[in-house]
């Protein structure tokens, strides 16, 4: 038998969990002062997280997914990209949207159940944040289509989970964005668990890299927690798409430090050991570390970040519960740009019970 062709999987690190780094650091690494905001932005992530997840707790927001340990994916493939690039998101990527413009305002609406989360001021062609699984992959290779049909130097960035990878809407877009050679970049966040369901137990392929060969497109790891290698690898990806040399695949390894969501026990089916050598491995530590022992960070330095993220944070909260409630119409508002005759009814009667109105004379009561 003959060998009619061969692949191989590359995986790149510059951090190692120590925070100690190769001697080949890409360019925009070698200045320890041009990784301060990437370390501010992850700072930034998991302060907001401690804050919505208590906020989940006392009933302001409603069910939250944390990204407790995946901020260097989040901030590593949103500094790769340009302004009028478009990132089509899963639903725990605001690490990225927050680099992007997005205010966290604008993110604690949307886990409020507001429709005015889902646009955002500084970055309108971002797409909001995606809850079904690995239907995004579809949505990103279309950008990218619109964009080369356009001829456009523009990309679009897609993050799907490692259990998206498992869905026939991740293939069909992969597929598609192969075939028509478009200008996307699919970054696949392996935090290893689907929610209850381990790697390990949804796909035997040894990568999720790998799965990108069946698409005819390049496929490659890196080290998730390494927010330098998640930022040059998916930046390499994001010149070549721009260039003209279609869609890249890169698997971002990871671990969910938290729950898959406030609705989730991850201690149910998680071993404690595990979950402690993972945080071993998490990228802000790295990173501390790393700028540390460069003598571009220290411990007053730290306070003083902390202390300015919380600030921001509690900036954004207020200002998000200060805002009147949203207008009754707008869930259906949102979903036609000409509302269906069927669904005026609804709405006038979803109407009469907006805060302020039940009581008021002439309103319906059922």
């Amino acid at each position: 038998m003959d060998t009619v062709a061969r692949f191989e999987i590359g995986f790149t690190r510059y951090l190692s969990a120590q925070g100690t780094a190769s001697p080949d650091l890409p360019p925009f690494a070698r200045d320890p002062a041009a990784l301060l905001p990437l370390y501010r932005a992850m700072v930034l992530t998991r302060q907001f997280d401690l804050k919505a997840i208590a906020m989940q707790r006392t009933g302001q927001i409603g069910t939250f997914a944390s990204a407790l340990g995946q901020e260097a994916i989040g901030v590593g493939v949103a500094s790769a990209m340009l302004p009028d690039d478009v990132l089509v998101p899963s639903y725990r990527d605001h690490a990225a949207q927050f680099v992007r413009g997005v205010t966290m305002t604008e993110s604690l609406l949307y886990w409020g159940g507001d429709e005015r989360g889902s646009g955002f001021a500084a970055a309108p062609h971002d797409f909001g944040n995606c809850v079904p699984i690995g239907t995004q992959v579809g949505h990103g290779a279309g950008v990218a289509y619109a964009f080369q049909l356009r001829g456009q130097p523009r990309v679009a960035v897609t993050i799907v989970g490692d259990g998206g990878t498992s869905k026939g809407d991740f293939y069909e877009g992969m597929n598609m964005a192969g075939a028509w050679h478009v200008p996307l970049v699919i970054v696949v966040n392996n935090n290893q668990w689907a929610i209850s369901m381990p790697r390990s137990k949804q796909t035997a392929a040894q990568t999720l890299a790998q799965k990108a060969i069946a698409a005819g497109i390049p496929g490659e790891q890196v080290d998730g927690n390494d927010v330098i290698a998640v930022r040059h690898r998916v930046g390499e990806a994001i010149a070549r798409a721009r260039a003209g040399g279609g869609p890249t695949l890169i698997e971002a390894v990871t671990y969910r430090l938290g729950d898959h969501t406030t609705a989730d026990d991850a201690s149910r089916y998680r071993d404690d050991a595990a979950v402690k050598a993972a945080w071993a491995q998490e990228p802000i530590a790295r990173l501390r570390d790393y700028l540390a022992a460069q003598g571009a960070w220290d411990a007053g330095r730290e306070e003083a970040l902390i202390r300015e993220c919380q600030q921001a944070v509690a900036a954004a909260v207020d200002a998000y519960l200060a805002l009147p409630p949203p207008d009754t119409g707008a869930m259906f508002d949102c979903l036609y740009a000409t509302l269906p005759a069927a669904l005026e009814a609804q709405r006038d009667m979803a109407r009469q019970y907006e805060v302020g109105q039940a009581n008021q004379p002439g309103a319906h009561h059922g």
